[in-house]
């Protein structure tokens, strides 16, 4: 059975992998959530860019992430790596690159 999503849950693109943000908002209604990435504001996805729930945590299908999703999430961690780029256009691809 899959754990219900609650806001302040991480959302990461692979499972094991550093967070990219957290949920903001849940709209079960809607099959929808808000989410905020790091350095990249905050996306509306629906329920079928998501692969995974489990622990608190969220781990996106990237292959059903709309292109400024994608975008935002190559550099989420730049504050803390700024020369790296956490690679998310691919759905094989996830772990912080150098």
């Amino acid at each position: 059975m899959r754990e219900t999503i609650e806001p302040g849950f991480t959302v990461s693109i692979a499972d094991g992998e550093l967070g990219v943000g957290a949920v903001r908002e849940v709209h079960a209604d809607r099959r929808e959530l808000v989410i905020n990435i790091e350095n990249g504001g905050d996306f509306t996805l629906s329920a079928d860019a998501i692969r995974d729930v489990h622990e608190g945590k969220v781990i996106l299908d990237v292959d059903h992430l709309p292109q400024a999703v994608r975008q935002a999430l190559k550099r989420p961690h730049a504050a803390e790596y700024p020369d790296s780029t956490y690679a998310a256009s691919d759905p094989g691809e996830g772990a912080l690159k150098d």
